[in-house]
């Protein structure tokens, strides 16, 4: 059995689910959108529907709004939650293993303090017209 590219099968998940929820909350298109280095994000097919969907208003490597991967100025992911998580895992079951335990243990405090770091940072962001927060 063949299993399908991941690039395709990001793409539909855009397609059917992303966008469809953006649309109702994004009316003036407003939304810019983020995504990291993964390499399915940046098949042909990814990039030319991103840009018709998020014109000149998405971020990431070979984007119109290019940033590195995996910087943690914008991303709160990147800034949290992956150092949250212990060491590399040594298969996919310990991966989602670790995943689990580790997102049961996020307080509602926890979150609160991400988004207010994120929040500050997109501030700093906007004054500094788009530098890099950290070095």
């Amino acid at each position: 059995m063949e299993m399908p590219n991941a690039g395709i099968v990001y793409l539909n998940m855009l397609q059917e689910f992303l966008i469809l929820q953006l649309d109702e909350d994004d009316q003036e298109g407003r939304i810019h959108f983020q995504q990291d280095g993964a390499p399915p994000h940046y098949l042909g097919e990814v990039r030319e529907y991103l840009n018709a969907s998020f014109p000149g208003r998405w971020i990431g490597s070979a984007a119109p709004i290019a940033w590195p991967p995996s910087s943690p100025d914008l991303t709160p992911l990147d800034l949290f939650l992956w150092v949250f998580i212990p060491s590399l895992p040594a298969d996919v079951v310990e991966l989602r293993t670790r995943i689990t335990a580790s997102v049961a243990e996020v307080t509602p405090e926890m979150l609160r303090s991400v988004w207010q770091e994120t929040d500050y940072r997109w501030d700093v962001c906007r004054i500094t017209n788009g530098s890099h927060i950290e070095p």
